[in-house]
C-alpha cells in the first residue's frame, strides 16, 4: 500500500479505508474562505458495491492499494457482462454492469480502454477521453440565432442526448467528450 495525500485522490483510484478495498467515484477538492480545506470523495466498496461517503483534511494521508493499469480492447456485451481482452496475452476478463456503471454507453467494438485490475479482479474502467458517434435526429436551426453562442439538442447513436452547433444536421459524425457527453468538435473521418 501507498500512502498519498488526500488532495491527490483521483477518480477510478483505489483505496484502502479500514481494511476495505473502495474505487473512488468522483473526487471533490473544497477551499473555503475561512478553515481547512478538504477533499470529498464518493466511494464504492469492491466486496460489496456499497456507496459510501468520506470528507478528509486535504494533508491527511490515505492509502492507495496497488492496482495495475492495462490496456484492453472491449469485445461484446452479454448476460455475464462486459468482456475484454488483453491485446498482448490475449487474456479475457469479464467486468459487471455496476463496475462498468454509465459508461457502458460509449463502449464500441475494438475500443481499447484502461482496465484498473488488483489481484486479477477488474476494479475500475477508463474509457478514452473522445469517441466519434453519429448524430441520429436533430432539430432545424431557428432563424436569427447566432452561430457563436446556441446550441441546439441532439440525440446520438448511442442513444444520448447532447448539445451541438446550429450547422451540425443528423447524419453527421461527431468528436463527444466521454467525460461530461459535451460536443468537441467534427468528426475528421
Amino acid at each position: 500500500m501507498v500512502k498519498v495525500i488526500a488532495s491527490s485522490v483521483r477518480k477510478g483510484n483505489v483505496l484502502e479505508v479500514e481494511g476495505k478495498l473502495y474505487v473512488v467515484l468522483t473526487a471533490q477538492n473544497f477551499h473555503p474562505g475561512k478553515g481547512t480545506p478538504v477533499t470529498q470523495v464518493d466511494m464504492r466498496r469492491i466486496v460489496d458495491g456499497v456507496k459510501v461517503s468520506e470528507r478528509w483534511r486535504t494533508t491527511e494521508q490515505v492509502e492507495r492499494a496497488f492496482v495495475e493499469d492495462v490496456n484492453f480492447q472491449y469485445l461484446y456485451e452479454d448476460g455475464e457482462g462486459f468482456h475484454f481482452m488483453n491485446p498482448e496475452s490475449y487474456d479475457q476478463v469479464v467486468v459487471d454492469a455496476d463496475t462498468m456503471g454509465d459508461q457502458k454507453a460509449y463502449l464500441q467494438e475494438g475500443m481499447t480502454c484502461i482496465l484498473s485490475i488488483h489481484e486479477g479482479v477488474p476494479l475500475a474502467v477508463e474509457l478514452p477521453r473522445h469517441v466519434t458517434l453519429e448524430i441520429t435526429e436533430t432539430e432545424p436551426v431557428v432563424k436569427g440565432q447566432t452561430a457563436s453562442s446556441s446550441y441546439k439538442p441532439a440525440m446520438l447513436s448511442n442513444g444520448l442526448r447532447t448539445m451541438v452547433p446550429p450547422h451540425i444536421n443528423a447524419g453527421t459524425r461527431v468528436v463527444i467528450a466521454t467525460e461530461d457527453n459535451s460536443y468537441v468538435e467534427r468528426a475528421k473521418d
